[in-house]
C-alpha cells in the first residue's frame, strides 16, 4: 500500500520537567487487635497517585529500621515513609497523620507541572485554550484557523508523554499533529500525525523521522483503540541510540542509530515539542478524496498529563536529570527494548502496520534507504 504522504506540516505561526497532577488520598485507619490505642513503632507508608494510576491506598507495617522510599521518575507513583515513636496515642496518630497528608499534597501539587509552565499558545487567535488550572489543553479547528502550541523548553534526548483525546465524530480532512523538532533546513524532527477519517473509520497513525533535514521514513498505523473516546498515552523515548515511539507504554518502532553504518541520527540539535490542528483535505484522508465537513466544526483535540524526563538545552548547555539505573523508568538515557518488547513491537506492526517505506520499493528504485537492511 502507497502511503498518504504529508507535505510539510502546519507549523507553529510564524513556527522543566513537568509531572501529572497528583490527588491525595483521604486517610484510614487500621489497629492491631492486639494492641489499640497505643501502637508499638509503626512505619505508616501512604501512596498518591496519578489521576491514571490505580486506586491509593494506607496500610500499616511492621517495624522498619531504616527508610525504604520508592520513588519514579513519572511520579506515577510516589511512596513516602514516615516513622512514629514506639508508643503513640490514637489521636496524637491521626493528628500527625493528618498535617503529614496535608504536607504531602501541597507537595505533590508543587511537584505537578501545568501546561502554563511549559507551552505556549503560538497561534490560533484564541482557537488553543489552556483551562483547569493548568492541567488541560485544547485546540480547536475552524474554516478560518486551525491552532498550535509549542514548548518552552527545548531538549536534547528525553523521554516524552502525552495523553491526547483526537477530535471525535467526522474529523475527516483534519491532521492533529505532535512532535519534536529543531529548526532549519537540516532540521531533525521525530513525528506524531494523526490522520482524521469519517466518522466510525479509524484513524491513520503517521510517524515520521527526519535527520539533517531529510525525512521520507513514514510508519503508518491503525490503531488497536478508539483514540477520541479518552486519553491515551502517546511517547517518544529519544536517546543517544535509539528514537521509539510508543501508545499506551506499546512500542510501536524503533529508530536506531547506524551513524557507524552511514545513516545519520537526530543527536546534536535540541528541538522543542510542537503540536497543531489543522485543516488537510487536500491529503489527509483518502488521499485528499474526502473534504472535511465544517458543519462539524469547531473540530476540537485535547491534552493533559505532559511528563519530560529528558535533558533540558538552555543557552548553550545542556541540563539532564540525574540517571539511576535501578528505578523503573529513570534510566531512559540507556534504555532499549527488551526482548519481550522487541516481540510486542513485532506484533504491533505485523497486526496494525498499514505502510512501511522500509517495504516500498516502487518509491526507492534506487534501492531501499540504507537503514532498512542494517536496522
Amino acid at each position: 500500500m502507497r502511503p498518504i504522504l504529508a507535505p510539510a506540516k502546519k507549523r507553529m505561526s510564524p513556527r522543566s520537567t513537568s509531572q501529572p497532577h497528583s490527588r491525595c488520598i483521604k486517610p484510614t485507619y487500621q489497629t492491631s487487635p492486639l494492641s489499640p490505642p497505643l501502637f508499638p513503632a509503626h512505619s505508616i507508608i501512604f501512596l498518591y497517585s496519578s489521576p491514571s494510576s490505580s486506586p491509593s491506598s494506607l496500610f500499616l507495617q511492621p517495624p522498619l529500621y531504616k527508610p525504604t522510599p520508592f520513588s519514579h521518575s513519572s511520579l506515577t507513583f510516589n511512596f513516602t515513609t514516615l516513622f512514629f515513636p514506639p508508643l503513640l496515642t490514637m489521636a496524637s496518630f491521626k493528628a500527625t497523620l493528618f498535617f503529614s497528608l496535608l504536607a504531602s499534597c501541597l507537595l505533590s501539587i508543587a511537584m505537578a507541572g501545568n501546561f502554563y509552565q511549559d507551552f505556549d499558545i503560538t497561534w490560533g487567535d484564541g482557537r488553543g485554550k489552556i483551562v483547569n488550572n493548568g492541567e488541560l489543553l485544547t485546540l480547536a479547528l475552524d474554516k478560518t484557523s486551525g491552532s498550535g502550541f509549542q514548548s518552552k523548553n527545548e531538549y536534547l534526548f528525553g523521554k516524552i508523554d502525552m495523553q491526547l483525546k483526537l477530535v471525535p465524530g467526522n474529523s475527516a480532512g483534519t491532521v492533529t499533529a505532535y512532535y519534536l523538532s529543531s529548526q532549519g533546513p537540516t532540521h531533525d524532527e521525530i513525528d506524531f500525525e494523526f490522520l482524521g477519517n469519517l466518522s466510525g473509520d479509524p484513524y491513520t497513525l503517521h510517524t515520521n523521522v527526519f535527520t539533517q533535514g531529510k525525512g521520507n521514513r513514514e510508519m503508518q498505523f491503525k490503531l488497536w483503540f478508539d483514540p477520541t473516546k479518552d486519553f491515551h498515552t502517546y511517547s517518544i523515548l529519544w536517546n543517544p541510540r535509539h528514537v521509539i515511539f510508543m501508545v499506551d507504554n506499546a512500542p510501536l518502532r524503533d529508530f536506531k542509530n547506524l551513524e557507524t553504518r552511514g545513516v545519520s541520527f537526530p543527536k546534536n540539535q535540541p528541538m522543542r515539542i510542537y503540536s497543531s490542528l489543522w485543516n488537510a483535505d487536500d491529503w489527509a484522508t483518502r488521499g485528499g478524496l474526502v473534504k472535511t465537513d465544517w458543519t462539524q466544526a469547531p473540530f476540537t483535540s485535547s491534552y493533559r498529563n505532559f511528563n519530560a524526563n529528558a535533558c533540558v538545552f538552555k543557552s548553550g548547555s545542556t541540563k539532564c536529570p540525574s540517571l539511576r539505573t535501578n528505578v523503573a523508568g529513570d534510566d531512559w538515557f540507556n534504555q532499549e527494548l527488551d526482548s519481550t518488547s522487541q516481540e510486542r513491537m513485532k506484533w504491533v506492526q505485523k497486526n496494525y502496520m498499514i505502510y512501511n517505506y522500509c517495504s516500498d520499493a516502487k518509491r526507492f528504485p534506487q534501492g531501499l534507504p540504507a537503514e532498512c537492511s542494517l536496522a
